[in-house]
């Protein structure tokens, strides 16, 4: 057992920030039994891919880890190699032959047993099931994403989440409200609350939705001075959760609505819930009544049978609507999706075309909106240092960390990571803020 234990391990974190979440338990899960954790795989004995399988890029930087993780095995670099989350999920049949090298792949539910998995790979003696552990943060400690639910109830046309994580199952808030205090404790200023669809919190396990009772009691806890919201489906973004956000002073200013398109006929082929003219006036909605509220989304670009006519709408309405943020991804053909077997469609090059195309006009938005906050003065959460550049990065409201622009600044000593400045913005370089401290 000694001799286990002295063993060091290491982790390739990869897709969404839910998948990081899981493997931040099984690393608190390792750190709790004894094991000493790195980021610094040469250093490492063990090794745990956490992949994802979304898409098929996707799938391919899962596929070209663990083909790098096992040329270190071969090299005597690393002992052992973990592969969990979606790839193998998704893939599990196939995994053995296509990957010799591996030693173990977990079924997503296997994930508590990470401990286990270990004893049995080393023949060590078994031993209790850890049950109270600390969960490991992989990012600035500044802020943490709180897993709210998994699975997904949605059955989009192009999505493979319900096969591979299964049916919509919310966590208990009492599990929450405990997570959240602990990371609290630790130093933990803003929890951004994700899941498939936040929005749906609490049906599945309380018969009525939840996500507002959620949030009241996270906004009690001492020491949390941010609440955001990642993935709000379209639908379930109601009058009085835009009333509960606009009023809540803890509530980031801040939503994140993935809308995927704006025609009526792609729409209904997607399964969206939402046409055209609902989604329009959601949006006329925000703007008009919550303009505090600034908005980013995410859009599927050449989905089977998405014709030029129903691109350009698209275009118009992303240009008309200047959404703070917004991301556009090439449809992924993806088996077993119900759009897999469409007809029509689109080449690669038209995809990609469009998508760059649809890039552009948002980049175009981007820079107008930055550059009219130059002088705006805003509240910044400093994430980190960063030594190539002499310069502190954060972020604020309404920016979220690693997906939005971020905030730099350089200061002499007065300033630390994880504590709030005020900043005032003096420039965008098209890929940040620079700021000055007043």
């Amino acid at each position: 057992m000694t001799k286990l234990k002295d063993k060091i391990i290491s982790a390739v974190s990869l897709g969404c920030d839910k998948n990081k979440v899981d493997l931040e338990k099984m690393l608190g899960r390792l750190a709790e039994y004894g094991f000493q954790i790195t980021d610094d795989i040469q250093a490492s004995d063990i090794v745990i891919v956490n992949t994802c399988a979304f898409i098929q890029p996707a799938q391919e930087e899962a596929i070209y880890n663990i083909l790098e993780m096992e040329r270190l095995k071969k090299l005597g670099v690393i002992e052992k190699i973990i592969v969990t989350g979606c790839f193998p999920e998704r893939n599990y049949n196939s995994m053995k032959e296509n990957f010799p090298d591996i030693d173990a792949f977990l079924h997503l539910r296997e994930n508590d047993n990470i401990c286990a998995v270990i004893e049995g790979l080393y023949g060590a003696q078994p031993s209790k099931p850890i049950k109270k552990f600390k969960r490991v943060i992989t990012n600035s400690p500044s802020y943490a994403y709180l897993k709210i639910a998994d699975g997904c109830n949605n059955a989009c046309s192009y999505c493979t989440i319900p096969r591979i994580r299964g049916r919509y199952r919310s966590y208990e808030i009492d599990e929450l409200v405990d997570e959240a205090k602990d990371l609290a404790e630790r130093g933990v200023q803003e929890l951004i609350l994700v899941a498939q669809d936040t929005t749906r919190y609490g049906e599945d396990l309380y018969g009525e939705n939840a996500l507002i009772k959620l949030c009241d009691k996270l906004s009690k806890i001492k020491g949390i001075k941010w609440l955001r919201l990642h993935y709000a489906y379209p639908e379930k973004v109601t009058d009085e959760l835009l009333e509960y956000i606009s009023k809540n002073e803890k509530m980031c200013k801040y939503l994140d609505i993935p809308l995927q398109h704006i025609d009526d006929e792609i729409l209904s082929s997607m399964r969206r819930r939402l046409g055209e003219s609902e989604t329009r006036a959601l949006v006329d909605k925000i703007r008009s009544n919550y303009p505090e509220i600034d908005l980013r989304s995410t859009f599927i670009i050449g989905y089977p049978g998405e014709s030029r006519r129903a691109f350009k709408k698209l275009c118009k309405f992303v240009s008309d609507t200047k959404f703070d943020y917004a991301g556009f991804f090439p449809y992924s053909k993806e088996p077993n999706t119900a759009s897999f077997y469409m007809k029509n469609h689109l080449s690669r090059f038209t995809k990609n075309y469009r998508t760059k195309k649809i890039n552009a006009i948002q980049h175009q938005i981007y820079n107008q909106i930055a550059r009219s906050k130059i002088g705006s003065e805003i509240e910044v959460l400093v994430d980190y240092f960063d030594q190539s550049t002499g310069e502190f990065v954060g972020h604020s409201q309404k920016l979220s960390p690693t997906v939005d622009f971020g905030v730099r600044f350089v200061d002499n000593n007065s300033v630390s990571c994880n504590s709030f400045v005020k900043v005032k913005i003096t420039d965008f370089d098209g890929c940040d803020f620079k700021g000055e401290i007043i």
